[in-house]
C-alpha cells in the first residue's frame, strides 16, 4: 500500500506530478475515489490547492493519472517463458493490483483517456499472443476475452467484497425462501457460496486457465 507522506515532512519535498499522484492514490485507497477533492490533496501534501495546478490540469486530470499509475503497477513478465505462462501471470498481477486498489476497476471502464501504462501493458500482451503464432484476427479476439474476464471477474470481486456481510445475510434469507427440492442445483450453488466450499478455487484462476487452453487449441489457425 502506497505510503502516505505527513504534512511536516510533505512541506520539505518539491511538488510534483508524480507526488500529486501518489496523495491521490492514497487517498482513494483510504476512503474510496470520492475521498478526492482538489482541496483535501493540498491539505495532504502541505500546500494550497491552488499549487496542485502546476502540476495537473484539474481533477479529472488527477483521475486519469491515478489510473494510469495503477496500470502502471501490472506485472509485465519477461516473453522469454511460454506464451500461456506470461500471459497468465500478466492476468493474474492485473488481478491482484486491481484487488489492491479496489476502487480503480470502476475508474478504469469510465475514463476515456488512455496513459502510458494503459498503451504499454495493451501492447504487451498483443505482443504475446502476436509472438506466440496467433493470427491478428484470432489476437485481436484473444485479447478482448482476456480483457473481458480481468475487468469482469475483478469488477464482481469488488462489489463482493465491499458487501461480504450483506451477502451472507441475503444468501442466508434466499436459502430459506427458496424450494430446494425444486431447485437442487442453485441450492448446493448458493451453500457453497455460504460455506465455504469453493475457498479453496480461484475462480479468476480458474477462468484464465479455460480461456488460455481454448485459446492454445486456436493457435496458428487465420
Amino acid at each position: 500500500m502506497t505510503k502516505q507522506i505527513p504534512p511536516a515532512e510533505s512541506r520539505r519535498l518539491p511538488l510534483t506530478r508524480d507526488r500529486v499522484l501518489r496523495a491521490a492514490i492514497a487517498l482513494a485507497d483510504g476512503g474510496g475515489i470520492e475521498s478526492i477533492t482538489m482541496r483535501r490533496l493540498g491539505e495532504e501534501l502541505g500546500v494550497e490547492a491552488m499549487s496542485l495546478y502546476n502540476h495537473v490540469t484539474n481533477k479529472d486530470d488527477v483521475l486519469d493519472g491515478i489510473v494510469d499509475a495503477v496500470l502502471g503497477e501490472f506485472d509485465l513478465p519477461s516473453a522469454t517463458a511460454d506464451w500461456k505462462s506470461v500471459v497468465r501471470a500478466g492476468a493474474m498481477s492485473a488481478n491482484q493490483v486491481l484487488l489492491r486498489h479496489p476502487w480503480a476497476i470502476s475508474l478504469l471502464i469510465s475514463r476515456k483517456s488512455l496513459g502510458q501504462a494503459r498503451l504499454r501493458y495493451m501492447n504487451s500482451v498483443l505482443g504475446y499472443l502476436r509472438e506466440a503464432g496467433f493470427s491478428a484476427n484470432k489476437t485481436h479476439h484473444a485479447y478482448h476475452v482476456l480483457d473481458s474476464h480481468i475487468v469482469g471477474y475483478t469488477l464482481q470481486q469488488v462489489n463482493f467484497m465491499a458487501a461480504a456481510e450483506d451477502i451472507k445475510e441475503l444468501g442466508a434469507d434466499f436459502l430459506r425462501e427458496l424450494p430446494a427440492d425444486q431447485f437442487p442445483y442453485l441450492a448446493e450453488h448458493v451453500t457453497g457460496h455460504l460455506d465455504g466450499s469453493y475457498a479453496g478455487e480461484s475462480g479468476f484462476e480458474f477462468g484464465v486457465d479455460l480461456i488460455l487452453d481454448a485459446l492454445e487449441r486456436l493457435r496458428g489457425s487465420a
